[in-house]
């Protein structure tokens, strides 16, 4: 006998529930008494032996409720039910009789308490897949099966979790037979009338509805049930939906979706039932149809999308999205009628001849995905009562959208990258949006669709760069010490080797040695240092490795040589190292800070940027309309933008002069920012996997962005970029006048000083009328942010 530990002395005491339960064999003696008129001797003869039990103990068919009993009566009960459990079957079967929806067990198989053995001392027995907080309607529901006749098909699997030997768990299917089980009402039992029963069928979870119509001790219930069991570790009985599910491709195999009603009938027992699905777009706020073959969606109906406050009412969009809860319509045509068609899902519902419906949430722990939607032609089928066997099948489901999400969002991003490239977050959405496009039409046609054009018309440019001043001539002159340096210890090298053996060839070689030293010195040209590094690579390198195998004491020169030589590069790479790892330094961290400021200014509002790294990093930033795919541009924040830009260019500078003292070696910037004060549109070129400009007018606008950092000061040979200073390229007068409000506000602040210059430059390439504005940069002093400090007062800091 199995009796779980904190059970009390009776079996009701502190149990929630319709039923006043006594354990008793009435009916079972019924069957008996039956059996004793039986031609059968052998049949007869044991029926008068169970009813002499009977007899001799009537405590047994009257039933009673006190658990100490069980054990008083063990041997008697078990001669009751010795047919029921047959010895020669106790080793193979596994059956309890037991006292239903309680771990009270007072009689069952060999094999069952093998099994429990097995499982060891501190297992405990609990039946799993059995809510506690709906024990109490799932009560009420068979009373509406054994009093009324109402067939209500509740019938979900019960399962038991066992571990074997191994310690693995098994699963264990429990069937109840209920042949002897009596329900009787008592005279406080409040009669069910048919308009009691249709209110309970769309209130499943109303406990106080239920409790109201069942009243807690209402109905006397006498029996007991005889379990069942079986062992279905490897076949559980929803294996079919999550085979289904797990399918490769289900949107391109029409038998799917067939097969998917074929399961989901089985599920609840009747044939007029249809199954369909809608996607839940969060970004946009609306319901989508899922493409594919034999897909449909009942709450869609003809419609591709539907916004969700279109699609539900009120109470149901709660349901749905916000609670991410079930419901159901038992009857369509009565919610349709009282609602007076006013209510979306139940209008579509009835205009497609359903009758009862379930709509389900597909969602975890992020939110709704999707809507599985299962309609009938049929009233009162589908209700909240059987609704609750979605429970079961939903985690498959769930994870079945979970991936056909992942797949199709990496189809997307692979489309996108097949066809685009790396896509910035603010114009993302008209990708996608293509993809979808592309996919839809891929899937009706069967042919393989183009990827149209992106473009974004009547969008406002602004262009920035922080450029390592001087870049050319810093790295030239590295160059010039590494190639020194290295043909300085070959000619030593050169020269002790002819002091132990003078051959006309080392003489030769040290001959060019020095003539390349002379070169570097006074001419050297773009292809200087090719020349010499193929020169050190192919004639030095092969005669100093024959002089360290013939001129042993000159072996530690020659290996001295050789550990400053880069063993990639076949040359000395220490100057132009510090220069390279100088550059990559400024570049990391200046496109740090502005990434970082970058999703401040995203905030403010949406607009496309991109950025590069030269020898120093440029940037491209395009806002607009278009580009926000939302009514809500507004030159104001045009306008917040370009100051924007200033004050972050600024902030750059500052940046870089305070930390110059940690990078390898000290080389200056220069900022620049170009204005172009026409709305132009950018283009997606496919070939090139970038943005640029649409246009011939427009190309105009890239022509100065690539040449105007190298522009002269009218009348002179000097840049207009200039380290220290801030330059602003313009050509329109508006222009000047806008930015020269934004550099006295800048002023006020201490980012800029008083030394504001406005310069003409020079034609550039065919682009005339280019102006400038320059002014100094304030630096502020780390310690003391009181204190500001122009370039030439930071170098002298420095310096000093």
């Amino acid at each position: 006998m199995f009796i779980k530990k904190d059970y009390d002395l009776d079996i009701n005491d502190n149990i929630d529930s319709p039923f006043t339960v006594k354990v008793g064999f009435n009916k079972l003696l019924k069957q008996y008494q039956q059996l004793i008129d039986a031609d059968n001797d052998f049949i007869a003869a044991n029926a008068r032996r169970v009813l002499d039990i009977a007899s001799k103990n009537p405590i047994l068919r009257e039933g009673f409720s006190d658990i100490t009993l069980l054990k008083t009566y063990e041997k008697e009960i078990g001669g009751l039910l010795q047919d029921a459990f047959s010895p020669i079957l106790t080793k193979n079967e596994i059956k309890t009789a037991s006292v239903p929806f309680q771990d009270i067990i007072f009689n069952s198989s060999e094999r069952f308490r093998s099994i429990l053995k097995t499982a060891g001392k501190d297992f405990e027995l609990q039946i799993k897949n059995m809510p506690q907080d709906q024990r109490y309607i799932i009560a009420c529901t068979i009373i509406l099966n054994f009093c009324y006749g109402y067939n209500l098909n509740f019938k979900r699997p019960f399962f038991y979790e066992i571990p074997d030997a191994n310690g693995i768990t098994r699963y264990y299917k429990i069937l109840y037979n209920a042949d002897f089980v009596e329900i009787i009402p008592k005279d406080s039992a409040p009669v069910i009338t048919a308009d009691d029963y249709e209110e309970l069928l769309d209130n499943f979870e109303n406990i106080e509805l239920w409790r109201k119509k069942f009243p807690p001790n209402s109905y006397e219930f006498k029996g007991f049930v005889i379990s069942n069991i079986f062992d279905v570790t490897d076949d559980q009985s929803i294996s079919n939906i999550k085979s289904s599910l797990i399918h490769d491709d289900k949107r391109k195999d029409e038998s799917f979706i067939k097969s998917f009603h074929e399961i989901f009938r089985s599920l609840f027992g009747f044939k007029n039932l249809e199954v369909g699905f809608s996607i839940y777009n969060e970004e946009e706020g609306v319901f989508e149809r899922v493409y594919g073959a034999g897909m449909n969606s009942f709450l869609l109906n003809k419609e591709e999308r539907l916004p969700c406050e279109d699609a539900l009412c009120k109470w149901s969009y709660n349901r749905l999205l916000k609670e991410n809860t079930y419901f159901s319509i038992s009857d369509v045509d009565k919610i349709h009628k009282r609602s007076k068609g006013k209510s979306p899902h139940i209008k579509v519902l009835h205009d497609q001849g359903y009758k009862s419906a379930i709509f389900a949430p597909i969602a975890n722990e992020t939110g709704l995905m999707g809507i599985l939607e299962i309609v009938s032609k049929e009233p009162k089928v589908l209700n909240s009562i059987n609704a609750n066997k979605l429970v079961d099948i939903m985690p498959y489901i769930v994870s079945a959208v979970e991936r056909s999400k992942n797949e199709e969002a990496n189809l997307i991003e692979a489309i996108i990258q097949k066809e685009c490239t790396s896509i910035h977050p603010s114009v993302h959405w008209r990708f996608v949006q293509e993809a979808k496009d592309y996919i839809k039409t891929e899937y009706n046609t069967g042919e393989t669709p183009t990827f149209k054009k992106i473009a974004f018309d009547d969008v406002y440019p602004l262009f920035g760069q922080i450029d390592v001043k001087g870049s050319s001539h810093a790295r030239n002159e590295a160059t010039q010490k590494d190639l020194s340096l290295q043909l300085s210890l070959a000619e030593k090298i050169l020269k002790k080797t002819l002091q132990k053996k003078e051959l006309p060839i080392f003489e030769q070689i040290k001959f060019q040695v020095n003539a390349y030293c002379t070169a570097i010195k006074t001419n050297f040209k773009v292809d200087s240092e090719h020349e010499i590094t193929v020169f050190l690579r192919d004639e030095i390198k092969p005669v100093f490795e024959l002089i360290a195998q013939t001129e042993p004491e000159l072996e530690n020169d020659i290996n001295d040589y050789f550990s400053k030589v880069d063993q990639d590069l076949d040359v000395i790479y220490f100057y132009r190292k510090l220069y390279d790892d100088t550059v990559k330094l400024i570049n990391t961290n200046m496109s740090s800070l502005l990434d970082e400021k970058q999703v401040e200014a995203q905030k403010m509002y949406p607009h496309f940027f991109e950025r590069f790294k030269t020898d120093g990093v440029e940037h491209n930033m395009y806002i607009g309309e278009s580009i926000t795919k939302h009514d809500s541009f507004n030159m104001i924040y045009l306008y917040n933008l370009r100051l924007w830009q200033l004050q972050v260019m600024c902030e750059m500078e500052n940046v870089y002069y305070h930390n110059q003292h940690e990078y390898p070696i000290s080389l200056d910037v220069a900022s620049m920012v170009l204005v172009f004060n026409q709305p132009l549109s950018i283009r997606f070129r496919m070939d090139e996997k970038r943005f640029d400009v649409d246009g011939t007018y427009n190309a105009r606008y890239e022509v100065v962005k690539k040449r105007v950092d190298k522009a002269f000061i009218k009348g002179t040979k000097k840049r207009v970029t200039k380290n220290g200073k801030l330059t602003i390229v313009y050509s329109q007068k508006e222009d000047e006048e806008e930015y020269k409000r934004y550099i006295g506000f800048l002023q006020s602040k201490n980012v800029l000083d008083k030394d504001l210059e406005v310069l003409q430059l020079e034609e550039l390439q065919g682009v005339t009328g280019l102006k400038a504005l320059r002014v100094s940069i304030l630096y502020h002093n780390a310690e003391d942010d009181k204190k500001f400090y122009t370039y030439d007062d930071l170098m002298e800091t420095i310096k000093s």
